[in-house]
Order: C-alpha cells, then structure tokens, then sequence
C-alpha cells in the first residue's frame, strides 16, 4: 500500500511539482494528504471523459452519422444547441439536490453512467436504423445525455474544488485534455488511413468506443476520496432555485464574468459554420471528419498544458488571450474564403479549425479555473448552476441568432461571432484577479 501510494507521489510530483508548501491552504489538511491520488484518479476520469465527448462530437461524429443515414439536415443542426443547452438549462434545479448531499461524488458517477448508456443506444441506432427515426432516436438520447452531463457539471466542479487547491486545478484540466487529444489525433489517424470508405458502421463504432470511456471513467472516479462537506440551502423547489438568479445582480463579478462567458461562445459557435466553409470548398466527403478530428485532436494536445498553466497562474488573462484569439480565426476564415477558391480554401480552413480549438480550449480551461476559483464553499455549487443555467438561455438566443444570421451568409454569421469575441475579451479586463500566488 504504502509503495502504491509513493508511485502516486512521484507521479503527482513529476506533473505538478509541489515544493511549495503553501499549496494546500484552500483546502483541509485531510483532503492534501490524498491530494496526489485524487488529482491523479480526476485526471485519468477527465481525461476518458474528454475522449468520449470528441470521439461523439456532435460537431463531428454525430452530424457526419446523422448525414450518413440520412436523416433530415434540420437535425444536423439541432445537435449542438441540444448538446450544449440541455446540459446547462436544468443546472440550477438540479444544484439543490446536489447541494444537498454531504459528498458529490455519488452524482458524478450516476451522470457517468447515463451518458455511457445514451451513447450506447446511439450507437445502436447507427448500427440497426436510418433516415428520420435514426435521426429522432439519436436527438432524443442527445437531449438525455445533456442532462446527465449537467449533473457531472456541477458534482464534479465541487470535488475539484473539494479535492485540489487553487494554482493546481487549471492544470489537472490542461493535462487531461492533452491526454484525451492525443488519443483522439491517433484515432484521426487511423480513420484517415483505414477508415475513409467504411461508413456508418464505422461512426457507430467510435459511439461505442465513447460509451466505453464514460465506464472506464467511472470506475477510475469512484477511487476519489472525497471528505463530507456542507449541505446548508440544499433543497427547496423551482422558487428558491429561481432565487438564485439573483447572484447576477447582488455579485457584480459573478454577474460580469457570465456575462463575458456568453460573449466567448465564439470559440464554440463558430466551429460548425468553418466546417460548412470547408465543405463547400472541397473538403466536405467522408474523408473531412478524420481531418477535423486530426485537427480537434493535436488542438487539445498541443495548446492544454500551456492553457492550464497559464490559467493557473491568471484565468482572467487566459480567456482574454483565448477569446481574442478565438475572434481573430473568425476573421480570418471570412478572409480566406472571400480571397481564397476551392481547395486551397478547405485546407486554409481545416488549419483554421485547428487554431480554432487551441482558442477554445484556452476559453474553457480559462473560464472553468475562473469559475471555480471565484466561489469558495458551498456558495460553488450555486455559481456553477446558475452559471450554466443562464448560459443555456444564452446559447439559444446566441445560436437562433447566428443560425439567422448564417442561413443568409456563413461570412456574416462569423463576423457577428467575432465582434462577440472580442467584446467579451473586453469585458474580462474588467473583472477581478482571482488567482493567488501558489
């Protein structure tokens, strides 16, 4: 036991490198003598987490399944505002139970195990239907899976928070979304070379392949030891929830840094309408979602460990850097595909697709590190669900927006997402510094 438990030091230490003592002063003495193996065990859990989302993408996999079966197009492009809002709409409803439980842990592992079993059935819709039931069953299990990733969302911010201090939580993401992308560029990889003309057997392959990280996941979660906590606020109905809402007006900071976080939906929202560019400039067959795999893929990769260090050290600078950054490859995709024909546009683009997700995942691990670190106790849960709560409001308003504005002029609907950039990049200056030296 003992020997084990000095692996896992040694591990922890090569990563992180803990000299500083101070390390462990936002959290109890017990939870930093466990330190190493929870933030080893979260690490692989994000990590497989991480892989199942790109593996069933609905920005890739799904919207190349639903075509390849022949559902209709409107589906397609329900798929990412299903997947993104219905994970955030009932957060703050669902807070209260969470926040009524002396340890998250449990709800952690019961969202695990729903998605893994919505993704199951996708895949079995891919397998065994077609046309518009294959497109409704995989709509509905989407809508499932985004509930249950709401539950995760909010159990699993709070173990962080529970579990790993303050200069260390950034980067415990960064390293698990390098480790998932490097996976995922090796899983690009291969579909590239082996995969191109084997079809829906394939996409249902790599849905079952996700399901499988989700249970791998939460065996690997269910080592985390996790001390009691608060249960204080935690119940009471829609009209104390609702309640809640009024963190955006009584705490200005909270109130700004949604508001900023809405403005950086730039780096999500803009990912479908590059791959609609590429597509139509020659790089839209079923070689083009192993491409943008590759691409997503050496993304995480490359840019995590810098993103999560960076936010370690100042979240609020890393999603200024990230935003803006997010809002220059929209302008620049509007340039290429104005100025450029053909396929030397579609490959300008997929490169564009890559720089898009280092910026993306630049914003999240900014803004997840900012959240975290803004709230302290039990008042976390709160921020995260009414966070993601209005956030979910927010995507639709922005994505029927922009979808409006994009079935005129694809251009247009990227320079409405770039002027969103960078006023939220904007906005982040205004908040405070939440980080403290560590």
């Amino acid at each position: 036991m003992t020997q084990g438990r000095d692996r896992l030091d040694a591990v922890y230490d090569a990563l992180v490198g803990d000299e500083d003592g101070r390390v462990c002063k936002d959290i109890p003495d017990s939870a930093c003598t466990r330190l190493p193996g929870n933030f080893l065990r979260q690490l692989g859990a994000m990590a497989l987490t991480k892989l199942g989302d790109a593996l069933a993408s609905p920005k890739t996999t799904l919207a190349w399944t639903l075509g390849a079966l022949g559902a209709p197009a409107w589906m397609v492009g329900l798929l990412v505002p299903v997947r993104e809002s219905g994970s955030m709409l009932p957060q703050l409803f669902i807070a209260a139970r969470v926040r009524a439980m002396p340890r998250r842990k449990p709800a952690w592992l019961l969202g695990a195990w729903l998605q893994a079993a919505t993704v199951a059935g996708m895949a079995a819709a891919a397998f065994w239907l077609d046309g518009a039931l294959a497109g409704a069953v995989i709509l509905g299990l989407l809508v499932c899976f985004s509930l249950a990733r709401g539950l995760n969302s909010i159990a699993s911010k709070d173990v962080l928070g529970k579990t790993v201090p303050k200069t260390r939580r950034g980067r415990l993401g960064g390293y698990a979304a390098s480790v998932s992308g490097a996976i995922s560029l090796a899983v690009g990889g291969i579909l590239l070379w082996w995969g191109r003309d084997s079809g829906p057997a394939l996409l249902g392959g790599l849905l079952v392949a996700a399901a499988a990280c989700w249970l791998l996941a939460l065996a690997i979660y269910g080592g985390i030891r996790e001390d009691a906590g608060s249960t204080e606020g935690g119940a009471n109905g829609i009209t104390e929830a609702l309640g809640k809402l009024r963190l955006l007006r009584d705490e200005p900071d909270f109130g700004r840094f949604v508001l900023a976080r809405a403005l950086l939906l730039v780096s999500a929202l803009s990912s479908p309408f590059l791959v609609l560019l590429a597509r139509a400039n020659g790089i839209g067959d079923w070689a083009g979602l192993p491409l943008f795999l590759l691409a997503a893929g050496a993304a995480s990769l490359l840019s995590s460990p810098f993103w999560g260090r960076f936010a370690d050290s100042s979240s609020r600078r890393t999603m200024i850097a990230a935003g803006s950054l997010a809002s220059v490859v929209a302008l620049a995709a509007i340039g290429s595909d104005a100025w450029l024909d053909g396929e030397a546009a579609g490959w300008v683009l997929v490169g564009l697709f890559f720089v898009l997700g280092v910026a993306h995942d630049g914003v999240r691990l900014g803004r997840k590190t900012y959240l975290v670190d803004l709230a302290g106790g039990n008042k976390r849960t709160d921020y995260v669900a009414v966070s993601n709560t209005a956030m979910g409001v927010l995507l639709l308003v922005t994505g029927a927006i922009t979808g409006a504005v994009g079935t005129a002029s694809v251009p247009a609907a990227l320079a409405v997402l770039a002027a969103m950039g960078l006023a939220g990049a904007w906005l982040c200056r205004r908040l405070p510094e939440v980080q403290q030296p560590g």
